[in-house]
């Protein structure tokens, strides 16, 4: 069978040292937008992401991407027991929790298992945890992500079960957008994602999509970018925890319209296409924004 839950739960995915440096977390930061808005090459608040000085900081997004930064093939999908292909996959959801401020450089160890499989008739989606650690072996951050996989339901496993965060009915205490630039993908791609998907026409129609899409994590960036700068004064050491659902697609060229609301000590946000055709389209949801 495709996908065999008794062998897959449970399995190590990743065993991992790894390390990064300054220009890995300013090529992160540009390839989510940093310093695009006019006058961002003079602005103090925009070089916290662009300039290797003192002042530097690391959106605790970079932590997904870290581990897997230099890779230059399409990310691998040999998953013990699920026998799936690349064109059947889309990100679920992504959350990243930091134990602390994440290094401008360091070196760490990922460790990560599969712990769910849901059937959802149509699709599975499978789930992962990673923990990566210092040399020493303290916790740096901690990531949970899901795929979802076209055409590989119905082995009769668990249905699953997610809550959706409740938006609050008041005006959004930050409305923003960013406007996706026509080459953000292809930027993007250098940090490590090589899926064909965010740069091969061809293979995108094959996919089911009339064009080239932008990573999902690309957007789950910069919705936590435009956050942090708005509500948070673009203090990226406040941010303890992120997670957002990948609800829709982004063309490059696109906007994203970001809505932000500080609820209850944590921030939940909504993400949509901006402007055109699409405009209001679902990007992300679910997103909350814990802090310290």
């Amino acid at each position: 069978m495709p996908i065999d839950p008794s062998v897959a739960i449970g399995a190590q995915t990743a065993d991992v040292t790894f390390s990064w440096s300054e220009s890995d977390v300013l090529l992160y930061h540009l390839g989510i937008g940093a310093g695009s808005r006019e006058g961002d090459n003079t602005s103090a608040a925009a070089l916290r992401y662009t300039l290797d000085d003192d002042a530097l900081q690391v959106l605790p997004s970079f932590g997904v991407v870290a581990p897997t930064f230099h890779a230059t093939d399409p990310p691998p999908l040999d998953l013990p027991g699920c026998d799936i292909n690349l064109a059947q996959v889309v990100h679920g959801a992504q959350s990243i929790s930091v134990s602390g401020p994440i290094p401008t450089s360091g070196n760490g160890h990922l460790t990560t298992t599969l712990t769910d499989i849901w059937d959802k008739g149509k699709a599975a989606v499978i789930w992962q945890e990673g923990v990566v650690t210092d040399h020493a072996g303290a916790e740096l951050w901690r990531v949970r992500s899901s795929i979802f996989v076209k055409g590989e339901g119905g082995f009769g496993g668990d249905r699953g079960s997610a809550e959706s965060v409740v938006v609050p009915e008041r005006a959004a205490d930050l409305s923003t957008a960013y406007d996706v630039t026509p080459q953000q993908a292809l930027l993007y791609r250098l940090c490590g994602d090589r899926n064909p998907l965010h740069a091969d026409p061809t293979f995108a129609e094959g996919a089911g999509f009339p064009a080239p899409i932008l990573h999902g994590l690309c957007s789950y960036g910069i919705v936590l970018r435009e956050l942090t700068d708005g509500l948070l004064d673009g203090e990226a050491a406040q941010v303890a925890d992120f997670t957002g659902r990948f609800a829709g697609v982004v063309f490059p060229g696109e906007s994203i319209a970001v809505d932000g609301w500080r609820e209850d000590g944590r921030i939940i946000a909504t993400a949509t296409i901006g402007a055109g055709p699409r405009a209001g389209a679902p990007v992300l949801a679910d997103c909350v924004l814990t802090t310290r």
